[in-house]
């Protein structure tokens, strides 16, 4: 029976009865003469039933007891039915709701990876499983309530990426406290409105693959220098006026030979890149920084584009300057070289909302489809193999800027549209920012 239909039926036969129940107090009143203390009497009794039946069912409730199924008819019964019912329900979903959450704590505790729940404000433990307990030398119920860094009180890298929020960019190679050859990847997922599930992936044997790799493809390009030396020197012996017939050869030889050097330092400067976690910490001034760009932008347009330069944000940054030069000039020659003839290269330095600084290196080329953009920064991905080999390009140079960035705790910013050309920005925090000591125009 629906709530309805019983609240319905309920009030008519409380009625019915209380009208019963009155007139029979009324007939007995009349017969003794005494109709008002008999209806009285009547009164005085049904507050009581009514009161203990008010009673009984808060002594439930307040006991937290579940109400027996009730037989009877009227108001009171039918609410002591509502509440029977209801109390089966909550009873119902919350024995399903524990069995759900058995299991979801049965399968964090299953994981591989180690899964920690911290709190948003303070970074304190609420919750973690077996695995974190191995990888971050936990101790229950001991460490609960105990603010996560002090685990890691060794490694400033990990307070910093915990305060700055970094939900997009995982934290890598994080040596664990148990133990320093462990390495440790630090993933932070919004978990709650006030608390975040922080990931622990065991990445040793990772890391070492990624060391074995860069060790290759080092000792491979130092050990291709000395061939390459060797070639160069024979090449630049032959004299083309006296050997007309060699003559076309000897220039494609020479121009391969050339791409495949600076392939092999492009090489040599990404394994660089990669085995260093801190760069040299000097001031950068940006005005002769700008007037550099547009110098090498001119010479390797040779007068095909239109280079503009712009210094609007007035300030210098913080950093390696070889290294920066190294990424900025990567941009600009990227930008001369997938840009037709006639077309317009623009260089911005402007400051940011947040107080940072940002470097936008603009041209009208021909631009990059929506769906190469995630992986232009991949080592020799190329989104037009053609037109990359036309241009003396290794595939290499935006990787460079990705990790030289990265090690500036910077990020690369890429906007494209095909036919309409593509925007490239680096983007510095503004820790990065420094007054500029002497004004300056590029």
């Amino acid at each position: 029976m629906s709530v309805s239909m019983l609240l319905r039926l309920a009030w008519r036969q409380s009625l019915i009865r209380l009208l019963l129940y009155y007139a029979v107090a009324l007939g007995i009143g009349l017969l003794v003469g005494e109709p008002w203390w008999a209806l009285g009497l009547a009164t005085a009794a049904l507050a009581a039933r009514a009161y203990w039946r008010l009673y009984r069912v808060l002594r439930f409730l307040d006991w937290r007891k579940q109400l027996r199924t009730v037989d009877g008819q009227g108001l009171w019964a039918a609410l002591e039915t509502l509440i029977h019912r209801r109390q089966t329900e909550n009873r119902t979903r919350s024995r399903r709701l524990v069995r759900l959450l058995r299991a979801y704590r049965q399968a964090a505790t299953a994981m591989p990876d180690g899964a920690l729940v911290i709190h948003r404000r303070d970074g304190r433990l609420v919750w973690f499983n077996k695995t974190a307990r191995h990888l971050v030398g936990l101790r229950y119920p001991q460490s609960l309530g105990e603010p996560l860094v002090d685990f890691f009180a060794g490694n400033p890298r990990v307070r910093e990426w915990l305060a700055a929020a970094q939900t997009d960019e995982p934290l890598t190679d994080v040596a664990s406290p148990t133990d320093p050859m462990v390495r440790l990847s630090l993933r932070l997922i919004p978990y709650s409105a006030t608390q975040w599930m922080l990931v622990v992936r065991d990445v040793t044997k990772l890391m070492r693959l990624e060391q074995v790799r860069r060790d290759f493809v080092a000792n491979v390009s130092h050990e291709l220098r000395t061939p390459l030396t060797v070639v160069h020197g024979y090449l630049d012996m032959i004299e083309p006026e006296e050997h007309p017939d060699l003559a076309v050869m000897v220039e494609e030889m020479r121009r391969q030979s050339q791409r495949m050097t600076q392939l092999v330092e492009d090489l040599l400067t990404l394994s660089r890149l990669e085995a260093q976690e801190h760069l040299p910490e000097e001031p950068m001034a940006m005005a002769p920084m700008l007037v550099t760009l547009r110098r090498e932008a001119e010479a390797l347009s040779q007068g095909r584009h239109q280079v503009s330069v712009e210094d609007r944000a007035g300030c210098d940054l913080t950093g390696s300057t070889k290294e920066l030069h190294s990424a900025f000039s990567n941009l600009v020659s990227n930008a001369v070289r997938y840009t037709p003839t006639g077309g317009r290269i623009a260089v911005r330095f402007e400051r940011t909302a947040d107080g940072g600084a940002r470097l936008a290196v603009q041209d009208s080329g021909y631009g990059i489809p929506e769906q190469h953009l995630p992986r232009i920064t991949e080592r020799f991905y190329r989104v037009s193999t053609s037109r990359s080999r036309e241009s003396g390009g290794t595939g290499l140079g935006l990787s460079i800027v990705k990790h030289v960035l990265s090690l500036h705790q910077a990020r690369l910013e890429v906007e494209s549209e095909v036919g309409r050309g593509s925007t490239f920005a680096c983007v510095f925090g503004p820790a990065r920012v420094r007054m500029r000591q002497a004004p300056g125009e590029a």
